[in-house]
């Protein structure tokens, strides 16, 4: 099963907005970019804009696409694509779900899937 993910980068005053996934869902309790998946022929920048409105009540920008990759988990292959993004409101956990403005260097020791790895890296090297 393979699956496509969009996920928002969004920084606000050098430091990057983050979530933490809930208990009972894939790689529960791992942070992560804010995003999901795309329903079958839905477009990413719609898709992604739909994410945040349901995950934390914000209108987002879509900007330019920063990495496109994939992993294979031992039950799906995640193709994700990973897109600049600017919010004006203050984002809300709408699921409940814990939320952080990380600096580059808080980024390095939370804890992300591994298919961020190297998302994380370019961030870091700012």
């Amino acid at each position: 099963m393979t699956l496509t993910v969009v996920a928002a980068v969004v920084e606000r005053g050098g430091r990057f907005l983050v979530t933490r996934r809930q208990p009972g869902v894939h790689l529960e309790g791992y942070w992560e970019f804010p995003g999901g998946k795309c329903e079958p022929a839905e477009a990413h920048d719609r898709c992604l804009r739909r994410e945040l409105s349901e995950e934390l009540g914000v209108d987002a920008r879509v900007g330019d696409r920063l990495l496109e990759t994939s992993h294979d988990y031992p039950d799906r292959t995640v193709t994700l694509h990973f897109y600049r993004c600017e919010i004006d409101q203050e984002p809300q956990p709408l699921l409940k779900q814990e939320i952080k403005w990380a600096t580059r260097g808080e980024l390095g020791s939370l804890e992300f899937p591994p298919a961020d790895a190297e998302l994380i890296r370019i961030l870091q090297e700012g």
